[in-house]
């Protein structure tokens, strides 16, 4: 039986993802928390995990697997159902170019370490930051509420890539009281997606302290 690890830190909405298709695939694996405030992802049993001391990370029988969309990538292939991507090239590459709105455009520039940057070089302060999230995240969702569906989910009746990769950010959105009222549809895709089991067990308060 292949042994499958997850790297993860409670918060983390790129763990989040991973954990969501882990949970709809319903794959066998163990949770091992890397906690980010103090500090384990930058000691040296982590980093041999994962070089750029970040979460996620996915071993497999030891081998190690970085980046969330990675990580998934693997997991479609070696988990085919239910998929999160089309076998067809076109609808591919457009549910790739919406989750990589969250996953590329939004999400990297509003992590932990990007904020105490601002913080530590350019005298940001906490309002500042935050402010700085909200400014992308809304940035972001306009755009991704332009391509989303005015029914069902980014994949229809089943969730996809854009609709594992949307939760995890509308969580974050909220936990920084980003204003949603001009994303109606995508509001609309959280709701109905957190109504399903994957979703729920994967959240944060979910799987915090395991």
């Amino acid at each position: 039986m292949t042994n499958i690890i997850l790297h993860d830190y409670w918060r983390s909405s790129a763990s989040y993802r991973v954990r969501i298709v882990l949970n709809l695939k319903n794959v066998p694996h163990e949770l091992r928390s890397v906690n980010l405030l103090d500090g384990d992802h930058k000691g040296a049993a982590y980093k041999a995990i994962n070089p750029q001391g970040r979460v996620p990370s996915l071993t497999v029988d030891g081998e190690g697997i970085i980046q969330s969309l990675a990580i998934i990538d693997y997991l479609d292939a070696t988990f085919p159902e239910p998929p999160m991507v089309s076998s067809d090239p076109l609808e591919r590459a457009k549910i790739l170019g919406q989750a990589l709105i969250v996953a590329t455009d939004i999400h990297p520039i509003n992590n932990m370490a990007v904020g105490n940057y601002l913080k530590s070089e350019f005298g940001a302060d906490g309002k500042g930051v935050v402010k700085w999230m909200q400014h992308w995240m809304q940035t972001g969702f306009a755009a991704l509420e332009e391509l989303a569906p005015d029914t069902g989910l980014f994949g229809g009746d089943t969730p996809n890539l854009a609709d594992v990769c949307l939760v995890p950010q509308m969580y974050n959105a909220r936990r920084f009281e980003t204003d949603l009222s001009a994303f109606p549809k995508l509001v609309r895709i959280d709701a109905a997606c957190n109504q399903l089991e994957a979703f729920q067990k994967a959240t944060p308060e979910a799987v915090k302290g395991q």
